[in-house]
């Protein structure tokens, strides 16, 4: 009889996937599967059959599990894989790592010592990327990850980056979780769904398979197993295979199924209830192992499905020969098995082992065996690194010791967030809290609150946030004292500004101070001041920026001489803000303070914002998006999804500035949906202000009129955002409607607002495209444009290029032609990224230009006409014709076949019938071949000939015909 079945039985499905998976990838093409299904239902057996076939087709395997003692611990399963590369096998190059091998010191103990903590995820995947292309060059290489159902959220992040780049390496990745809610079936279901992994859903076996695994178990016959006992287990294991397995070893050894001669028989009753017959089942092998045997197991079930030797060791008190007896004799039971990826480590052969274990101890002796463990683990690891504070602070929950539990989990959720793992530090701190949640330590509570409340907002969930909230009204009379109450309500603060309730926010920030009032801390009152000097800057009145300001700067003194250096971080964050009015120079030197302190003294998230700052200095100064794009990827691998998402707002009004609406229109889409979702009222107004701004850019009146609804909905007057509404949207929509005398009124209006409420943002407007407008109607002299010329918001890009087309009409008027023209070409090099607003301000600039006899107005108004009657703008469009009708300047008309005529030609003013000779010119004819061919006169030909000639500038006929025979070629490559 076997105690396992030899034979994988129903699973042959499975493994002819795996098996082609292997081969595809020793042809040079990676893939992932992911083995789903309940505990038991055989994804670690399966899994094995896949090591089996690797190592027999001479590939690499690398095999690593999720935590299973205590709360997660980041990165587990990636550094029990990688530490197999260590352990002998075929020799491979560091070298070939470069870079990336100080990297891989996060997860390769080895290489500790060139760690770099608290870097990008996106770095880090990378990293282990290269190290499998490297050991999987010659042969291939397997990969697998157990048990991911206990994996921290950061180890799912590198795996994502894994799945979707292991595409052209010879790399198999085999993954599996149980089929229960998690953040792995998830990925799962998400890699499934974009085609970039395979998964597998492990299913209970049927009867006829339950019967073949039972005569595989006994090394029979199927048709010689007594049908009572195929039943009898096909009822009660729903077609576990481990259970299966457990009860079956568990009727023979009870006698219920003997063997007699060459068949199985039934003895007796057969026992049909699972859970108890499962745990008796253990019961009875662990009894045999003897007292010491199964006290020994019992102690390890405590510490989780896999446990450690040492610790065992001394809470058992045993000897070094007794222990491995008793683990010997483990194995042959087939209880446990050596933990291999980890030294020193052992582990049950399946959870439903541990779980049987603990049900035969009583409530008071798991505890006491929980509290020695806890015990021994802190002998044996002082200040208790890494994943051992978790692991000690379930064992104090389990030894009924909440309090320190909680103390333990909140050292551990606050070591996460200072390594950037968001969420899994929010996943500590939230179970710190439930361990309080109905006791009456009110410090160790307020402890957990102070860390609990900004990292929820940090993740996006304001509304947990805000209900923890409601709790710190039991605090007062508590005993808590007056500092750590007034820290509780700034971090509250804190979250009503990240949420966009200033109105909150400013009553927390009350409560704050009126605590402070009888304790002179300065430290506290920095941790104040720049909360409050962000909620000043929310909150709409005439001194806003002034007051933001004053608390910034009072709040930087005190945090730098504490030393605070997250409160300076965020404060010179603000100041950075703030000087944008002034010198984006100086702004920048803000920004980069602030991110040299958070580098300093380790701070991810205050990183993170200063890394936002920083781009998005970048942004408004040069129009490039680069480093945006790295903060945003910097805040998912914290798992600060608010810095994320705000940074993706800035991204669609990028993409609407730049023409491309579809994408603008999907993605913002996206940001907005999310955003109502979570409540962030900041990055709604700005999405909903993009959304009104996709509109107006498309002379879409009715669209943005319904934007800017929703806008006001979400607390959107006085808002910084405000102004952006007109300028952007309003504003422009008039221009596009040729309503000049509205867009004035518009611009008059964010004037008004921003002198009512001064904002940050300086696109609305008022330091480009109104000083355009002013001087074409003649009310800005160059007074007027030197100082408004001289502001740090006029030298940010979008605003420049319209300062520079008024410096060009300025400079048309005081007959400076080629000083003029000149500054229109710069603005166009300028506008380039800018589709929209580069030909509305060539309309507007060539009206001036035709007026005073100065730069190309013809060509600029066909290239206006040409884009807006392309996007069907039709007032600017008709416009632009109107103008060059009026000056007389032919205007083609817009009769069917113009999308024909390659747009350079149409740029130039080439009509259908034009083009049509222009062809014919490529073979070299005469007029009046080319009139028989068109059914035309041979004078019309020589007619348009003469037009071409003048329009492309060519000086005779011959180089007509080259230019018409080169565009032949190329329209000919281009179809090939």
């Amino acid at each position: 009889m076997h105690p396992r079945a030899p034979l994988l039985v129903g699973r042959d499905a499975e493994i002819a996937q795996l098996d082609r998976a292997l081969d595809t990838a020793r042809g040079r093409r990676g893939s992932t599967v992911f083995l789903v299904g309940d505990g038991g239902i055989g994804k670690s057996r399966l899994a094995a059959e896949a090591t089996g076939l690797a190592f027999s087709a001479g590939m690499r395997v690398l095999r690593g599990r999720g935590s299973t003692i205590g709360p997660m611990v980041p990165f587990r399963p990636l550094t029990e894989a990688l530490m197999s590369l260590f352990r002998g096998g075929e020799p491979w190059e560091e070298a070939e790592l470069g870079p990336y091998r100080p990297v891989l010191g996060r997860l390769v103990p080895d290489w500790a010592g060139e760690a770099q903590n608290g870097g990008s995820l996106v770095v880090l995947a990378e990293a282990v990327l290269r190290l499998l292309s490297v050991v999987s060059r010659e042969h291939g290489a397997l990969v697998v990850l157990e048990d991911l159902h206990d994996a921290d959220t950061e180890t799912l992040v590198v795996l994502e980056y894994l799945v979707d780049n292991l595409e052209h390496l010879p790399v198999v990745l085999l993954a599996t979780t149980r089929a229960e809610p998690c953040a792995a079936l998830d990925l799962a279901h998400s890699v499934t769904q974009r085609r970039s992994g395979v998964l597998l859903g492990l299913g209970p076996l049927d009867r006829s398979e339950v019967a073949r695994m039972i005569a595989s178990c006994l090394d029979t016959e199927a048709d010689r197993v007594p049908q009572e006992v195929v039943e009898r287990l096909w009822d009660t294991s729903v077609g576990n295979p481990f259970v299966v397995e457990e009860l079956l070893h568990g009727m023979i050894g009870n006698g219920s199924v003997v063997h007699r001669g060459v068949s199985w028989e039934v003895v007796g009753s057969l026992r049909t209830e699972v859970p108890s017959t499962l745990v008796r089942g253990i019961a009875h092998r662990t009894d045999r192992l003897g007292p010491q045997g199964r006290m020994l197991l019992s102690a390890a079930a405590v510490l989780g499905r896999r446990f450690p030797l040492p610790v065992l060791q001394r809470m058992s008190g045993i000897d070094d020969h007794g222990l491995l007896s008793h683990l010997h004799a483990g194995v042959a039971a087939q209880l446990v098995v050596p933990d291999e990826p980890a030294p020193d480590w052992y582990a049950f052969r399946h959870p439903l082992t541990a779980e049987a274990l603990l049900a035969q101890l009583t409530p008071t002796d798991r505890a006491k065996l929980s509290g020695r463990a806890a015990e021994v683990v802190e002998e044996l690891h002082p200040g208790l690194p890494g994943e051992w504070c978790p692991l000690v602070a379930a064992l104090r929950r389990d030894a009924g010791d909440r309090v320190g539990a909680a103390r333990l989990l909140t050292e551990a959720g606050r070591r996460a967030l200072a390594d950037g793992a968001v969420g899994s530090g929010v996943s500590l701190l939230l179970g710190a809290d439930e361990l309080l949640a109905h006791r009456q330590d009110w410090s160790v509570r307020a402890e957990v609150l102070e860390s609990l409340l900004p990292a929820l907002a940090e993740s996006g969930e304001f509304d947990r946030a805000f209900e923890l909230a409601e709790d710190l009204h039991e605090l007062v009379g508590a005993g808590v004292e007056a500092g750590r109450l007034a820290a509780l309500h700034t971090r509250l603060a804190k979250v009503a500004h990240l949420a966009g309730r200033w109105a909150d926010g400013n009553a927390q920030i009350a409560e704050a101070r009126a605590l402070l009032t009888t304790v002179r801390d300065p430290a506290q009152s920095a941790a104040v001041d720049v909360v409050a000097a962000y909620l000043a800057l929310d909150t709409p009145g005439p001194d806003r920026t002034e007051t933001a300001e004053k608390l910034a700067r009072a709040a930087v003194s005190a945090a730098e001489a504490g030393p605070q250096p997250a409160v300076a971080c965020q404060a010179w964050e603000l100041l950075g803000v703030l000087a944008r009015e002034r010198d984006l120079d100086e702004a920048r030197l803000c920004f980069e303070r602030a991110r040299r302190i958070a580098e300093q003294h380790r701070l991810p998230i205050p990183r993170a914002y200063a890394l936002v700052r920083v781009g998005g200095n970048e942004w408004l100064a040069d129009g490039e998006t680069r480093s945006l794009e790295l903060a945003r990827e910097e805040a998912l691998r914290l798992g600060a999804v608010t810095i994320a998402y705000s940074i993706d707002a800035i991204l669609v009004l990028q993409a609407v500035l730049r023409g491309r609406f579809e994408e603008a229109a999907r993605l913002g889409e996206e940001i907005s949906t999310t955003a109502a979702r979570l409540r962030l009222a900041p990055v709604a107004r700005y999405a909903l202000m993009t959304r009104a701004t996709l509109a107006a850019h498309q002379g879409d009146r009715a669209a943005m009129e319904g934007a800017l609804r929703e806008f006001t909905g979400w607390d959107g007057a006085g808002s910084q955002e405000e102004p952006l509404c007109i300028g952007l949207a309003r504003a422009f929509c008039a221009l596009l409607e040729e309503n000049r005398p509205l867009a004035l009124r518009e611009l008059d209006r964010a004037r008004a607002q921003e002198s009512d409420s001064p904002t940050t943002f300086h696109l609305s407007g008022l330091h480009g495209l109104r000083l355009l407008l002013d001087v074409l109607a003649g009310e800005a002299d160059w007074d007027h444009y030197h100082r408004t010329a001289a502001t740090s918001a006029s030298r940010m890009r979008w605003n420049r290029q319209f300062v520079l087309l008024a410096h060009a009409v300025l400079l048309g008027r005081s007959g400076e032609a080629e000083s003029a023209a000149s500054a229109v070409a710069e603005a166009e090099l300028l506008a380039a990224p800018y589709p929209t607003a580069l030909h509305l301000g060539l309309r507007l600039t060539a009206e001036a230009a035709l007026e005073n006899g100065w730069g190309d107005p013809a060509t600029w108004l066909r290239r206006a006409e040409e884009h807006f009657h392309a996007a069907s703008v039709p007032h600017v469009a008709g416009a632009c014709r109107a103008l060059l009708r009026q000056f007389g300047v032919s205007v083609r008309q817009r009769r069917s076949g113009a999308d024909r005529i390659p747009a350079p030609l149409r740029t130039l003013g080439v009509t259908v019938r034009e083009y049509e000779v222009f062809q014919l010119l490529a073979e070299r004819l005469s007029n009046k071949a080319i009139a028989g061919r068109l059914y035309i006169s041979p004078r019309t030909v020589e007619k348009h000939v003469a037009a071409l000639l003048t329009k492309t500038a060519r000086q005779d006929r011959e180089a007509l015909c080259d230019l018409s025979a080169a565009e032949a070629a190329e329209a000919a490559a281009g179809r090939r």
